[in-house]
């Protein structure tokens, strides 16, 4: 039977007569369905939605020779798993719980994702390792990081996966001759990814922080630990874990590695052997030391860093130990971190109104990433709100609560906020905008600023996902950036 070919499969495996169903016509599920074909898979695609973007996908990959269902009713009911199917390889969007991925489980077969596919597609010979990046929040900081300190080592590096270029279009992209396209990939992977990864066997790989989120996806947040400590198995070198954060340090000790890979932690505080850490406004590292006689080697200055928010000074560390697990010399971290840049959106300064400060952090979609920029700044006019996607606030605001000088409300889901401020900081004052139209930014930008004065900070961290008011919290940020700049009519400072 082909099912029986199916643990074995790779690159270089002979896929004729090999059934996979795809599920999902995404950007993910196209590139995934691309490649198969190209190894002679028999490929079905099936995807619920049927709009112009996916209709367009299905013509281009119905001309490669894949079958394609698109939407359901008579042709496909969502469950019913198409004829000859001997794997499922399924997009990040469909969770567990979808039917279609319960009747595969049920029936006997395999389900990978993305990941998994693109691990079992590397040339067996050649292939690029994989230092790989997941946590709940500065994933895509700290993976761009450590590709800037990757490059500046003169190595070949490039940002995949989660962020950057997609990962099976590297993997597809390299020779196998014996000489790789990249000496390394900076992998970037979420929950979604890793929980239905089973080959996976990086070189090294950190889960930086856990916190709830996409609990919706994975059930608990057991499950969401579950999926994210999956990185660390079968690591060769090094389990790079938060020493702040203890679940991330258990999923270590949990994992199944390969002999000799250490453990190494990363701390704000003074770091123990095994460890980077900061001394005296310094990166340093006792973990990688070529003489054992030195106590500890100097990588960075937190200056360095940009911006030094703690937060972000913690992913500098999490990829420098990625780095130096990979052999990258010290004076290379220090020059990626002069030459790095954040994305977009990420605690970044817009302008200075009337001495006060607006920062813009839409990519706070969560309460721990809200949390890591509530904590970068006192005196804040906190904008805050959206979809809660479950989560909760109390631990946030009573945190945040001595920094607060005054919140504006916005979203779906800013009744739940203004709750757990009325347990935790009944005294400052709120303010809701309950606009949701194209101009309600300019309304909640004007609020912020009637709670402000000189000094202060107004800060974008809704703690929510943006999508009940904006595309995403690019477009979420981008208006705040443009609602400022217009306040300030000329009389602010850029930042």
């Amino acid at each position: 039977m082909a099912r029986d070919r199916v643990p074995g499969l790779n690159r270089d495996a002979d896929w004729s007569g090999i059934g996979v169903v795809v599920a999902g016509i995404g950007v993910s599920g196209f590139a995934a369905a691309d490649a198969l074909l190209g190894l002679g898979a028999t490929v079905t695609v099936v995807d619920g939605k049927a709009d112009d973007a996916a209709r367009d996908r299905a013509r281009v990959l119905e001309a490669l020779g894949a079958t394609v269902v698109l939407g359901t009713g008579s042709s496909w009911d969502g469950e019913t798993l198409p004829d000859g199917a001997d794997v499922v390889v399924t997009s990040p969007g469909w969770k567990p719980s979808s039917p279609l991925l319960v009747t595969a489980l049920a029936a006997g077969l395999e389900v990978w994702g993305e990941v998994e596919l693109a691990w079992r597609l590397r040339p067996t010979t050649g292939a690029a390792p994989w230092l790989a990046i997941t946590g709940t929040n500065g994933k895509t900081t700290t993976v761009r990081m450590l590709t800037s300190m990757l490059n500046a080592a003169g190595l070949k590096a490039v940002a995949a996966g989660n962020v950057g270029t997609p990962l099976l279009e590297v993997v597809m992209a390299e020779t196998g001759s014996g000489v790789p396209r990249y000496d390394v990939l900076a992998v970037e992977l979420s929950s979604f990814q890793l929980h239905w990864s089973s080959s996976l066997r990086c070189h090294s790989a950190v889960v930086l922080n856990v916190a709830p989120d996409h609990v919706d996806w994975h059930g608990d947040l057991d499950g969401y630990a579950r999926a994210k400590g999956k990185i660390y198995t079968g690591v060769q070198v090094a389990c790079v874990y938060n020493a702040a954060d203890p679940v991330t340090e258990r999923l270590v000790e949990e994992a199944e590695v390969t002999d000799g890979a250490r453990a190494i932690g990363f701390t704000l505080g003074t770091p123990g052997p095994s460890m980077l850490g900061v001394v005296s406004g310094l990166l340093v590292d006792r973990a990688f030391l070529a003489d054992r006689h030195n106590a500890a080697v100097e990588l960075a200055n937190v200056a360095d860093v940009v911006p030094n928010a703690p937060h972000n000074v913690a992913n500098a560390l999490a990829a420098a130990a990625l780095a130096r697990a990979f052999g990258v010399p010290a004076t290379a971290i220090r020059d990626g971190l002069a030459a790095f840049r954040p994305d977009a959106h990420r605690i970044a300064d817009v302008a200075t109104v009337a001495g006060i400060r607006y920062i813009d952090d839409s990519k706070a979609t969560n309460p721990h990433a809200a949390a890591a920029s509530l904590g970068a700044y006192d005196r804040i006019v906190w904008i805050a709100g959206g979809l809660a996607k479950g989560a909760t606030f109390d631990d946030l605001i009573e945190g945040a609560a001595g920094r607060l000088k005054g919140v504006v409300l916005i979203g779906a889901d800013r009744a739940e906020i203004a709750a757990a401020l009325a347990r935790h900081a009944p005294d400052v004052p709120v303010t809701e905008v309950d606009a949701v139209d194209t101009g309600a930014m300019a309304a909640i930008v004007a609020a912020a600023a009637q709670l402000a004065e000189a000094g202060d900070t107004i800060l974008l961290a809704p703690a929510c996902a943006s999508m009940d008011m904006f595309a995403n919290y690019g477009e979420r940020g981008d208006r705040f950036a443009a609602a400022v700049l217009e306040l300030a009519g000329g009389s602010g400072t850029t930042g």
